[in-house]
């Protein structure tokens, strides 16, 4: 029986997503793709959080061990693809979300991150990925989307928020005279556009990465930053006339808060703000979602080039639709708290000169790597206290 029902499931699973492909259905633009949803708990996460916190249990450090168990259990964060070899994650974690649906009566919402541009991160080194352009990496890249796509389309029914390329945005209004990413600019926003028109997937909602403030919130960037975006969309629209986006992602692994900072470009609400009406003049109804993972410190001197493992910085508010301005979808925790932004390590073929600078916590690992030391700083630091 358990054998029959699986089969019929696939059956079914498979024919609505031909049905979508077929008939070009358009991803989720018109509503909040969070509400009526629950958060859904990262199982990469959640994993590492436990260890962290068995750690702490070891060291007899019980009030921050029980601070990491709620992180864990009950704090959502963003799901990564910054690869060929996690594609098929993705299958596994709609999977899990869908039974979490079934065992709970509760719907969820994933977000993932997709990133793997090739020539990604072309202004620092800490984050390079595995694609390059001299390497055929903008095919590369079409076979990556398309397989990401194949995945999604395995849980037609499972709701997924997805935010493409986190800095590509930012790295092609301010960093063209930077030779890396000078020459790769037409072909990022190929592949953007390509990745933008072949995700209109029914119930995926897109969001392009908007950096932060303090990269492109000042007068001289936001204009040029809409250009961009409404570039990239009419771009999509030439593969896919029916191509869209719910909205654009801020502060991914940043620091910036909400609502709460008085100096301009250190606020992520002042920023979208600005951006919205220049989006709209463009014909684009554009929402926001906004990484608040590591702002809970507000009050800690700050400067544009402090990005990597800042010092300072704690955990902040909780994933939440409950947002100050309409134009807010939802609070988000982008980037996983206790990953590491980049490696101080001099001697490492990826180290960047932000991450050993006075504002970074060092020594740290390459990123992506678990970072004990910092994930304990942002419990301690957490505003509002975990």
């Amino acid at each position: 029986m358990k054998s029959s029902l699986l089969v019929t499931s696939s059956i079914l699973s498979l024919a609505a997503a031909s049905l979508g492909a077929a008939t070009g259905t358009q991803s989720i633009s018109t509503v909040n793709p969070f509400l009526g949803h629950q958060f859904f708990v990262s199982p990469v996460y959640r994993p590492k959080v436990l260890k962290a916190a068995a750690s702490l249990t070891a060291r007899g450090e019980f009030a921050l061990a029980k601070k990491a168990l709620k992180v864990a259990t009950e704090i959502s964060s963003f799901l990564w693809v910054a690869d060929f070899a996690a594609i098929p994650n993705i299958a596994n974690w709609l999977r899990e979300a869908e039974l979490t649906e079934r065992l709970t009566g509760k719907k969820q919402v994933v977000q993932i991150e997709v990133y793997n541009l090739p020539d990604r991160d072309c202004s620092a080194k800490a984050s390079a990925g595995e694609l390059d352009l001299a390497n055929g990496g903008e095919e590369k890249y079409k076979t990556f989307i398309q397989q990401v796509k194949k995945e999604l389309l395995k849980f037609p029914k499972v709701r997924v928020v997805l935010q493409l390329e986190t800095d590509a945005i930012g790295n092609l209004v301010t960093n063209l005279a930077n030779p890396k990413c000078g020459n790769a600019a037409s072909a990022q926003k190929r592949s953007l556009a390509y990745a933008i028109a072949n995700l209109q997937l029914p119930n995926v909602a897109l969001y392009l990465d908007g950096a932060h403030g303090a990269w492109l919130g000042w007068d001289s960037n936001v204009g040029p930053t809409a250009t961009i975006i409404g570039e990239l969309l009419t771009a999509a629209k030439a593969i896919n006339p029916k191509a869209t986006i719910r909205g654009i992602a801020t502060n991914v692994s940043n620091y910036n808060g909400l609502g709460n900072q008085p100096q301009e470009g250190y606020d992520e609400l002042k920023y979208i703000r600005k951006l919205a009406p220049l989006l709209a003049a463009q014909g684009i109804d554009a929402h926001f979602i906004i990484d608040q993972g590591r702002s809970g410190n507000q009050m800690a001197v700050r400067s544009g080039g402090d990005w990597c493992n800042n010092k300072f910085a704690g955990f902040g508010p909780r994933p939440t639709t409950n947002t100050p301005d309409p134009l807010v979808d939802a609070i988000v925790w982008a980037k996983p708290g206790g990953e590491a932004d980049g490696t101080s390590d001099t001697s490492a073929e990826r180290y960047d000169e932000a991450c050993g600078s006075e504002t970074s916590f060092i020594p740290a690992p390459e990123a992506g790597s678990w970072f004990q030391e910092y994930f304990e700083q942002l419990l301690r630091n957490a505003n509002p206290p975990l």
